[in-house]
């Protein structure tokens, strides 16, 4: 039996990439547990805190990491936000209706 937990491991690039068709309500869905995720964490490098929470969260991987990226660089700062519309989407104030 391994030692380490599966998840510790490094993301695979084949793994960044969704494939197919992604539903908006899943990217929104994405999104914003990716934010709320590195608003939990507050990690020194994002970048690979959120590439390691991509490759071990089952439903973010269908929606790829560079749009999952894109999406949080324009993330407002101040008050409360939440994503959608899915990937043609935008930031709304307040809380997401589906968390």
């Amino acid at each position: 039996m391994p030692r380490e937990r599966p998840f510790l491991t490094d993301p695979a690039p084949a793994g960044t990439g969704g494939s197919g068709a992604v539903p908006d309500a899943l990217f929104d869905l994405a999104v914003n547990r990716a934010a709320a995720a590195l608003r939990g964490l507050r990690p020194a490098r994002p970048e690979s805190a959120l590439a390691a929470w991509h490759a071990r969260t089952r439903f973010a991987r269908r929606v790829p990491l560079t749009a999952v990226q894109a999406a949080l660089a324009g993330q407002p700062h101040g008050g409360e936000w939440h994503w959608a519309g899915g990937p043609a989407g935008s930031w709304q104030p307040g809380r997401a209706p589906f968390p």
